[in-house]
């Protein structure tokens, strides 16, 4: 199974150079209320803008009660994609954030919105669609094939369409591709990623979904996983600080708590410990 090919020496290497590449390349070139633009935070509190799919997986309702505990602060959750929650990071809504989408991560640090960025885990990306799969992608490893078999078919696409790193990840793929599902095909669904799940089952349709996601909607949605394993759909978490300089009201000390927590043996075993029915669904970062 991909899952457990994921841990592979071969995998994890190339997985990190091409995170590496990603980075160099940056260089150079709703579940709670949004708080008020740059609101100092109340003492005590951390705000944390974080992707759906830490929400929607579960992750978060582990990590967060242990932190919590050995901090003493009260974590306060904004879950929306990764724009999103770069953006309420970049307005200074928030005080530290975990996505998953390296470019725009560099990005924000080299643009001086944010400081202290780490690696945390990673996972993948997987195509899922009807079990029937009248693309006919089941079992292509290849996911700009699997995507290009999705338009020769007039098979109905769902994309997130919300800028979260989902999103981003996907609308490179069509670029490379230079083609993508017209008209009907094609629906931006503007949501996040278990509702699209959700969707795309209503809608017997295919969808890129991160693994951990799908494995909380599995069950309920019935859709198939049908492409997986490309080096391309490999998805690395990362985490950041608010830039004190920028946003005097941060809770920076906060913010490093957790950031040295998250990437500390503790809250990495906790990550790792961590399942959806049985999967390990997140995996460590591994250094080269």
């Amino acid at each position: 199974m991909i899952l457990h090919c994921l841990t592979q020496t071969t995998f994890i290497r190339r997985a990190i150079n091409f995170c590496a590449i990603a980075a160099m390349l940056s260089i150079g070139a709703a579940c709670f209320a949004q708080a008020p633009t740059n609101v100092p935070t109340a003492p005590g509190v951390l705000r944390l803008s974080t992707t759906t799919s830490t929400e929607n997986s579960g992750l978060l309702k582990v990590l967060l009660p242990a932190f919590e505990q050995a901090s003493g602060l009260k974590v306060q959750v904004i879950s929306v994609g990764t724009g999103k929650a770069l953006e309420l990071a970049k307005n200074g809504d928030v005080d530290v954030t975990l996505v998953h989408a390296v470019v725009a991560e560099i990005q924000f640090v080299a643009d001086g919105y944010g400081v202290q960025r780490k690696d945390v885990m990673y996972n993948d990306f997987v195509i899922v669609g009807p079990g029937d799969d009248p693309a006919g992608i089941r079992g292509q490893r290849d996911v700009l094939l699997a995507l290009q078999l999705i338009v020769q078919s007039k098979a109905r696409f769902i994309s997130r369409g919300d800028n979260s790193g989902t999103d981003q990840m996907e609308k490179t793929y069509w670029r490379t591709l230079g083609q993508k599902p017209e008209g009907a095909a094609y629906i931006s669904a503007g949501l996040g990623m278990g509702e699209v799940l959700n969707m795309a089952a209503e809608l017997q349709a295919y969808t890129l979904t991160d693994r951990a996601t799908f494995a909380a909607y599995r069950a309920k949605t019935g859709l198939a996983v049908l492409t997986e394993g490309d080096l391309r759909l490999f998805n690395p978490y990362g985490i950041i600080a608010v830039n004190p300089a920028r946003h005097p009201g941060a809770n920076y000390a906060g913010a490093l708590q957790l950031i040295h927590w998250i990437t500390s043996a503790e809250g990495q075993r906790r990550i790792a410990a961590f399942q959806v029915d049985g999967q390990q669904v997140f995996f460590l970062h591994v250094k080269p």
